[in-house]
């Protein structure tokens, strides 16, 4: 099955004038390449983190996960061809061509690309001279602040079978770029970075000098800056001070020094016609890799709709991947160099799958960090979340189910302002507490503090479907998914729309996302029991068997009347009714 992917950024590379060889000059610039792609070509693409998606006789096309890493890779082979191909007659060189396009691509099944993504990259080295690498607009735009190239401007060019022009670029390969004489002056010391991860929103480019495009990309920065605001561990600079660069050609490592931060978002704004094409990146600036990209369209029929929506998502998706980043950097700290923050991200990576034997890694981590930072919110909402994982899949254990419950009420207490700690509290103080309207409340203050909270909307539309609001539970789990679709905590929406469509009597919508719940997180039993009872209810006898068994062998003790007796505490009579009916009928011992 095809699948759609954004944004790869492609490499064209093929051999000049190979069609016209013949015999036995074909044989041995054939040998030659072999031995050019053991020795220098493969090793280098994957140096550089690409995959070859297919070769084409005497070229390749290849798939990066950035730009910038296309580009390194294309220059090194280029200038490593110029060495081998020093004191070699004319007539016997081997030189290529190359092509560099960032757009997007359809994966076929057997791993193949297709689309303008990858067309464009072969046709842009269709006119590269030999030796050369041609980028186009949209790659070099990616680029150029990152890389010291030399490049020539050829203009807007057109491309065979391509319908519109693409600006094209040239880079110059085996000299060193020239250098402009600058004044001597004195090196600004970088600012140190805070304490809790860093962004600065970059104004956005324009494409066009359009007014209005300028005036709408603006406000749009404008908003994204306000809504990461809301985000009370992350450090945002103020518009005032990353609009100073607007205009400029920056380097995103110049913006770390200067505004002392790790991470920078920048885009464009494209109009085409009567809509409009939207581009976002986040950059770590401590290495200039990309944490996210992604691009968005709409119509220019209302304007502020679509700019209240791209903002929203933007602001959505930045908090997990700046998240699952900062977890990385933790990770990779010493021990005796960590504080509170580095201990609770550390804890978090092991909630992935939700079971009591990873959690259990997390709890000595939330210790220490609580150790060092008694009124730490964070901490205390991910230690009321493991205790009551334990509680609920390792023996009900009374003291854990009180300790959940006095850290989810701190959590409460110490983070009135912390979006992410009300969310994760709410969880124990249902499930453990048994105090719905406190759960509530906890992710309604978390959406008031961020409204694109994808934390709040994950736990909160679990929590309303349990407490019987299905409306809400629906709104809550639609726009979480909307804002971050790949989140390890999406089972959570899935199976807060499972039951909606459950109660409702819409049994096959019900399967579809119990069944998407379990792929998102196939190590949480939990979600077994809710897809057995679907599947029961459906009529799928022989499946809701399958899933029955596979709980038993996670959770070989599991009793359906003990399970009953436990969510009878916070789930509604007619839901734990209808899903009880259906794991019996499903086959689990009563």
């Amino acid at each position: 099955m095809a699948e759609s992917r954004k944004l790869a950024a492609i490499l064209a590379a093929d051999v000049v004038g190979f069609s016209r060889l013949t015999g036995a000059d074909e044989d041995r610039t054939l040998a030659r390449l072999r031995a050019l792609r053991s020795d220098l070509i493969d090793p280098t693409i994957s140096i550089h983190n690409g995959r070859i998606v297919k070769r084409t006789g005497d070229g390749a096309i290849v798939e990066f996960r950035s730009v910038v890493d296309a580009v390194r890779c294309a220059i090194e082979i280029q200038n490593g061809m110029v060495e081998r191909n020093a004191g070699v007659p004319e007539d016997r060189r081997i030189d290529f061509r190359v092509g560099i396009h960032l757009g997007d691509v359809v994966e076929e099944a057997d791993g193949d690309l297709m689309g303008d993504g990858v067309n464009i990259a072969a046709r842009l080295e269709g006119v590269a001279q030999p030796g050369a690498i041609c980028l186009s607009e949209d790659a070099y735009r990616q680029v150029k602040a990152r890389l010291n190239l030399a490049v020539t401007d050829l203009g807007p060019t057109h491309l065979k079978n391509i319908a519109e022009p693409v600006r094209a670029y040239s880079v110059q390969v085996g000299t060193s770029p020239p250098v402009k004489p600058e004044e001597p002056k004195a090196e600004a010391k970088p600012l140190a970075l805070p304490d809790r991860p860093s962004i600065a929103v970059l104004a956005f480019q324009t494409m066009g000098g359009d007014a209005a495009q300028e005036y709408f990309a603006d406000g749009m920065v404008e908003d994204i800056i306000t809504g990461l605001s809301r985000i009370k561990w992350l450090f945002v600079i103020a518009r005032n001070s990353s609009f100073a660069y607007k205009g400029k050609a920056i380097d995103v490592r110049q913006v770390s020094r200067e505004l002392g931060v790790r991470y920078v978002l920048e885009g464009s704004v494209r109009k085409a016609g009567g809509r409009l094409r939207v581009t976002g990146q986040l950059i770590d600036a401590d290495n200039g890799a990309h944490v996210w990209a992604d691009r968005y369209d709409g119509a220019l029929d209302d304007v502020f709709e679509f700019q209240d929506r791209i903002t929203e998502a933007i602001v959505g998706i930045i908090e997990p991947n700046v998240r699952r980043a900062e977890i990385e950097r933790a990770r990779r700290k010493r021990p005796d160099s960590l504080d509170a923050y580095d201990l609770y991200l550390q804890a978090a990576s092991h909630f992935g799958s939700m079971m009591p034997e990873d959690v259990e890694a997390a709890i000595p981590l939330l210790e220490q960090a609580l150790k060092l930072d008694p009124q730490y919110a964070p901490a205390h909402a991910f230690m009321a979340l493991a205790l009551e994982t334990r509680f609920a899949r390792g023996g009900f254990s009374k003291a854990d189910a009180e300790a959940s419950e006095r850290h989810a009420r701190a959590a409460v207490a110490y983070g009135a302002e912390d979006s992410t700690a009300l969310a994760v509290a709410s969880l124990p103080l249902m499930m453990v507490a048994h105090d719905f309207e406190a759960a509530s409340s906890a992710v309604k203050r978390a959406l008031d503090i961020n409204p694109s909270c994808a934390v709040a909307l994950f736990f909160g539309g679990q929590a309303h479907a349990y407490g019987g609001d299905h409306a809400l539970a629906e709104d809550y789990a639609t726009r979480a998914l909307r804002l971050s679709p790949l989140d390890p905590q999406s089972f959570m929406a899935l199976n807060a729309l499972g039951f909606v469509r459950g109660l409702a009597g819409r049994l096959d919508d019900a399967v579809s996302f119990f069944c998407q719940a379990v792929q998102s997180n196939p190590r949480f039993s939990t979600l077994y029991i809710f897809q057995a009872g679907a599947l029961a209810h459906a009529g799928r006898a022989d499946e809701a068997a399958t899933a029955a068994s596979r709980l038993l062998a996670m959770q070989a003790d599991f009793r359906v009347a003990p399970f009953r007796r436990f969510a009878s505490g916070f789930c509604r009579k007619d839901m734990l009714d209808w899903l009880t009916a259906g794991l019996l009928k499903a086959g689990l011992p009563e």
